[in-house]
Parts: C-alpha cells; sequence; structure tokens
C-alpha cells in the first residue's frame, strides 16, 4: 500500500509572483507529488506551499525547492510582518497514510542532512525530530528572527543540528522537522492598533498561559488598513478552532473592537470544521459518518 506524508514548505516570499512560481513550479510537474496547495500574503511577504507524497518523491522534490529559494530570495532585503529566519524557513513533515511519526522523523533528518551538506545551510530540527528539549518549540528556535540570528548562531546551545555554525550569507537559516497536522489560523480585527492585536495574542498563546495547544502573534495588515491575530493551532483535537476563535472576540471588546473575519492558510483535516460547525449548531450525538462525501470515499 502506498505510503504517504504531508509536507508543509514555508518560503520567504509573498510579494514576487514571478519568484513564488519558480519556487512552485517543481511542485507542479514531478510524478508522485501532489501539489494541494500554495498561497502567498503581501503583509507577511511568505509563501506557504502543501505537498503529498511518498519519503523518496519528497527529499528530491523539496531539496530542489530548498536551492530555487536560496536562488531566488536574499534575506538582507527581506521585509514582512511574518517571523522568519530564513528565505527556507520551516520545512515541516506530516505522517499521513501507512507510515508513523518516526517515519517522518527520519524522512526529516534526511532532507536536513542533505540541504545542509549540498547549500552550506545551517539546518535545526524542531517538534518529533528535535535532538534537543528546548529545540521542540519552533518559536524557541527562530526568537531574534534573521536580523538576531547570526550572533545567537555562534552560541555553542544555538550550534545547527546540521551544516556549519554561521549563517548562509543570503538564506540565513532554515528549520525542519516532523509533527502531527497544524491549522493557520488567523482572525482580523477592525482596528489598525497593532498593540490590541499583540495583547491579545499575548493573552490567548499558551506561552502567556492561555490556550494550551495555540500559538499566537499580532500582524499589522497595512494594505486592509487593520490588524490580525495569526495563530499556529498545534493540535486541533485539543483545543479547537472555536475556543480560540471566541476567545478573541471576548477580549477584543475589552478594547472596544470588533472580529470582521477569519482566514484559513493552507490546508486542514476536515475534522476541525465538522467540530465548529457542531459546536455552532449545537448538534446533538453529531457522526462523522453523518457525512455525505465520507460516506462516498468510505470504498475508494
Amino acid at each position: 500500500m502506498a505510503e504517504l506524508f504531508e509536507c508543509i514548505p514555508n518560503f520567504s516570499e509573498g510579494r514576487d509572483q514571478e519568484k513564488i512560481e519558480k519556487i512552485v513550479k517543481p511542485f507542479k510537474n514531478t510524478k508522485g507529488i501532489k501539489l494541494l496547495d500554495y498561497s502567498a500574503d503581501k503583509d507577511h511577504n511568505r509563501l506557504v506551499v502543501t505537498l503529498l507524497g511518498g519519503a523518496k518523491e519528497l527529499k528530491k522534490i523539496v531539496h530542489l525547492a530548498i536551492g530555487i529559494a536560496i536562488d531566488l530570495i536574499d534575506m538582507n532585503q527581506h521585509k514582512g510582518e511574518h517571523p522568519r529566519m530564513g528565505a527556507v524557513d520551516v520545512v515541516p513533515f506530516t505522517p499521513v497514510k501507512n507510515v508513523e511519526m518516526e517515519d517522518a522523523v527520519k524522512l526529516a533528518n534526511e532532507v536536513a542532512q542533505k540541504a545542509a551538506e549540498e547549500y552550506n545551510l545551517p539546518i535545526y530540527l524542531y517538534e518529533e525530530a528535535a535532538k534537543k528539549q528546548e529545540r521542540k518549540n519552533l518559536a524557541d528556535i527562530r526568537r531574534g528572527e534573521y536580523e538576531g540570528f547570526a550572533k545567537k548562531i555562534q552560541k555553542s546551545e544555538w550550534k545547527p543540528d546540521y551544516g556549519p555554525q554561521k549563517l548562509h550569507p543570503t538564506a540565513g537559516a532554515t528549520v525542519v522537522g516532523a509533527r502531527m497536522p497544524l491549522v493557520a489560523f488567523n482572525i482580523n480585527l477592525d482596528t489598525d492598533n497593532l498593540e490590541i492585536a499583540n495583547k491579545i495574542a499575548r493573552k490567548i498563546r499558551h506561552s502567556n498561559g492561555g490556550l494550551r495547544f495555540v500559538k499566537a502573534i499580532g500582524i499589522d495588515l497595512s494594505e486592509k488598513n487593520i490588524v490580525q491575530v495569526s495563530m499556529n493551532m498545534t493540535d486541533y483535537t485539543k483545543t479547537s478552532l472555536y475556543q480560540s476563535f471566541e476567545m478573541v472576540k471576548v477580549e477584543a471588546k475589552r478594547y472596544g473592537v470588533n472580529v470582521i473575519g477569519s482566514e484559513l492558510i493552507g490546508l486542514l483535516p476536515a475534522q476541525a470544521l465538522f467540530d465548529v460547525a457542531e459546536y455552532y449548531l449545537g448538534l446533538e450525538d453529531f457522526q462523522n459518518e453523518q457525512i455525505m462525501e465520507n460516506r462516498l470515499l468510505e470504498d475508494i
């Protein structure tokens, strides 16, 4: 039976469409690789790609894309609202079918080692692939971002897992890992006051005593003249989307602002949305088997 992984590489380019298409092009034309989605945001200045494939195919195509991004992206010129430390900022692998998390960890290590050797790129491992407990959390690794990493990487405790102990001159550093599915969920507010978004983010994220499986920051969406609470839901089965949505609404009221919309970046498991529908509709004894599409797919 086919073995499948999901890979969600994040690149530090969300504005130059020509560069974006060059990075994505190999994913569109490779046998054994399914390009599920790609989305770029100008404010975040970030490209998020979602792929599905086997280990052999993913290793080859992700390695190629890393090389393309290194050639195209100069971190010395990069500006954006999203935290980042490299041209290829983060490359997570998630087990999907007929594979276990340990297989995703093995794949992450193989991709990281090859990229570090060929591109002279410092690479850190995170989440389930982390070799040190203090490196499990992506935010801890990325703290200081590209501008502060030249000094950080020189510290003995921040020696990369693979590659040189110095930043690539234009591509910075990269983080590769293995994790369960993550939901990138952003909530927009009817204000341009970034401090309000930051205060709400501090209130709801786990690191400050908020919701257990939520990472959050405030983002300035200057093109829309609003701000956003940008979240990574690291385990939607234990902290649901509706819980984070409702908490942001409650906190926003403290500052006299309203939630005016939300967005999902990339893909998410259907169960994450089923949980939202069940909560807001007050469904009793709801079963996934009641979803028509699930029944149709049972024998496929």
